[in-house]
This record gives structure tokens, sequence and C-alpha cells, in this order.
């Protein structure tokens, strides 16, 4: 194929073209800069000089001059509300919905910001009215989210059980596990005031709509203690094998205290030896270790320490160990082991916390609800110590 030199031609063609268009649009842009306020400039040069406070001033003050500029009034907004300045940013929002001139999407827009911004101020009657009136606007599924947040806030279960059915309609994210909660903590709230039949039909509704949850079990067992009934609480409670039996190590003292109430003690801890040796556990090595050192004592007690601690190394049950080996020792030896004993204990207590998995708040006792970040099941029914362990035996295996 020959080589046409025509269409060398073309080359000063396209340049020309391409110079006359960036000419057009540097045009445009010196005249649009050339609208700018001065103030814009200064904002934006704080910015660039990490002077947040002085470039927020300025942009307010564009605000105030220029009522075209909606989107930086937004802007503002959301950034006080981060910053929590939250009477600044619905001072902001109020001042947009008061415009008359306002289109009818950007007043919805102001309303949801603002929505955000009761809520972030704990004005909770004023964000559910708002987001109550969102409901059927394109900000439908977040005001749907952000009301069932103030449900649980508000500990208004049974409106958080309809808010949460109505997102699972409209979404593609099922909500069965906060649904069965919420039914528990309406059973929780029942029991405590000794309405049981109430407290076992909103356990019977949680078991529905979540036939996995542990703690309707935990509950249900909890109501045939309150009404003497040992039994049944302990076929509540052995139900939770079939679920997730890491759970098991919650129940563990009052397994072992209902067994002890039927004078079957030892039944319960063979029943309690056999779950720690198919499942492992730190709290239930514990619930069996202060058993046996009251009732066997504290030789029987170190050797199921030894016998653990060569099966699942902890330094839980290094403690433990030691615990019941200073009990024995010799006065001579007593002092060194204490010292021993009481280094260890101090590092494995900081080592024997519930982590959440979903924001890694550390707590001592064990939450359905995260106090921090306020998912649900987001702990797992293991010390933070165990996880580790468990996480390295799997990265060995797959090594």
């Amino acid at each position: 194929m020959e080589f046409e030199y025509w269409w060398l031609l073309t080359f000063p063609l396209f340049f020309s073209l391409g110079w006359m268009a960036a000419r057009i649009d540097i045009k445009h842009v010196l005249s649009e800069s050339r609208r700018l306020p001065a103030s814009y400039f200064q904002g934006l040069n704080f910015l660039l000089n990490e002077q947040t406070d002085k470039a927020i001033e300025a942009f307010i003050e564009i605000a105030k001059a220029d009522n075209e500029t909606v989107e930086l009034q937004f802007a503002l907004g959301s950034l006080f509300r981060r910053r929590g300045e939250v009477e600044r940013a619905i001072r902001m929002h109020q001042s947009l919905l008061e415009r008359s001139d306002l289109e009818e999407e950007k007043k919805l827009t102001a309303m949801n910001e603002l929505g955000q911004d009761y809520l972030k101020a704990g004005l909770l009657d004023r964000a559910e009215q708002v987001f109550s009136e969102l409901q059927q606007t394109r900000y439908s599924s977040g005001a749907l989210k952000y009301l069932l947040e103030i449900y649980v806030l508000e500990k208004d279960w049974l409106k958080a059980v309809e808010a949460a059915h109505r997102l699972g309609e409209i979404s593609s994210r099922s909500y069965l596990v906060e649904i069965a909660h919420f039914y528990c903590e309406l059973a929780a709230s029942e029991l405590a005031n000794s309405d049981h039949a109430a407290a076992r039909e909103h356990l019977d509704e949680a078991l529905r709509v979540n036939r996995d949850s542990v703690r309707a079990n935990i509950l249900h067992g909890d109501i045939e203690i309150a009404e003497g009934r040992h039994e049944a609480a302990i076929q509540c409670w052995k139900r939770i094998e079939t679920q997730n039996p890491a759970h098991l190590a919650l129940v563990a003292e009052r397994l072992l205290a209902s067994h002890r109430t039927l004078d079957r003690f030892a039944e319960g801890m063979d029943l309690l030896r056999g779950y720690l040796a198919r499942y492992g556990s730190l709290d239930m090595l514990n619930v069996i270790f202060q058993a046996v050192l009251e009732t066997e004592g504290p030789h029987v007690a170190y050797q199921l320490a030894r016998d653990e601690l060569r099966r699942n190394p902890s330094m839980r049950g290094l403690d433990r160990l030691l615990e019941a080996q200073l009990m024995e020792a010799p006065a001579e030896r007593r002092q060194d082991l204490q010292l021993v004993h009481n280094l260890i204990h101090q590092h494995s207590a900081g080592l024997a916390l519930y982590r959440c998995e979903n924001c890694g708040f550390r707590a001592r006792q064990y939450f359905w609800h995260c106090p921090a970040c306020g998912k649900w099941e987001t702990y797992p029914p293991r010390r933070s110590e165990e996880i580790e362990v468990l996480v390295k035996a799997s990265m060995q295996d797959l090594m």
C-alpha cells in the first residue's frame, strides 16, 4: 500500500482546530473566573494551606453575598456537621429551607441534611419528623434507615420491627437478624416485668424470623428458670449447639447451675467437658476450672489446666495453671510463682476482651448490640486472644 502524501496536509488543519478549541475553552474559563468573588480564591488558598477555619469563613461570606451558591451552602452545612458544629449546620440548612425561590429537589436535599443534623444533635423527635416526611420521596430508603436508627436509640422496638421489614422489602439486604433482636429486646423487657407469656410470644416471633437466633433460646431458658423449670431451661440452652456452638460458653454457668439445682452436678460437668473438647473456649475452661477447683481441689484443677494448655495454648490457660499450682506450691517457691502469676494475669486480662468485628471496639462483657458502632451480632462469642490463635492456626494450615 502506497503512502498518500496529501495526508500530511491535514496535520496543520487538525492542529489549528485544536488550538482554536483550546482558546475558546480558556476564554470561557477566564470569563467564569472573573465572575467569582475574591473571597472564593481566598478560601481556596486557605484550604491549600490547611487553614480550614479561615477557608470556611471565606466561603460563608460568599454564601451570604450570593444567593446562587446553594451547592456551596450544602457543602458547608455537611462540613459543619462532620466537625461537630451541629448548630451552625442546622442554621445553614434551615436558611435554605426558608428560601421561597429554592426548587423542590433542593428543598428535599435540605430536609435530608437537616434531618441528619437533628440526629447528630440528639434531637430525635425533630429528626423523626423530618425523615417521616421524606419517606415518599427519592430519599425514602435513606430516610427509613435513619428512622430505624432513631427507633433503636429510643428503644421503640415495635416501630423498629416495622421499619426493618419495610427496608427489607425495598432493598436487597435482609434485616431478619436485626428484627429477631428487636423481638428479643421486647422479650427481655417483658421478662423484667415478669410477663412471661408476652415474653414467650416475642421469642417465638424471633425464632420464626430467624431460627438461628441464639439469643432467643438463651432468653427462653431464662424464662424457664424464672418459673422454676430447670430441666426445660437446660433443653433450651442445649439447642444452641445446633445453632452456633461457639455461643455455648455464654450459657456455661447457667447450665452448670441448673444441673447443680437438679442434683446432677456430675452430669453437668460431663456436658461442659464435652463442649470444651469439641469446640474449645476460654470462657468454658474458666467455668469448668472454677467448678473443679471448688469440688475436687487444686491438683485436679491443675491437671485440667495443663491438659487444656497443651491442647490449646493460651495466656488465659497459663494463668489458670499457675493459679492452681500456687495453691500447692511449697512456701519457698510461692513468692516466685506469685510474681510470675501476677505478670501473666495482668497480661491475660488485656487479652480477655470481646472485639467488635465491624469497628474494633473492645469490651469485657459480651454485647449483642455494639455500643460503639450500633451494629448487631458483630461480637464473636470468643475472647480476642482465642480469635488471634484461631487466625494463626488457619494461616498455618493454608501455608
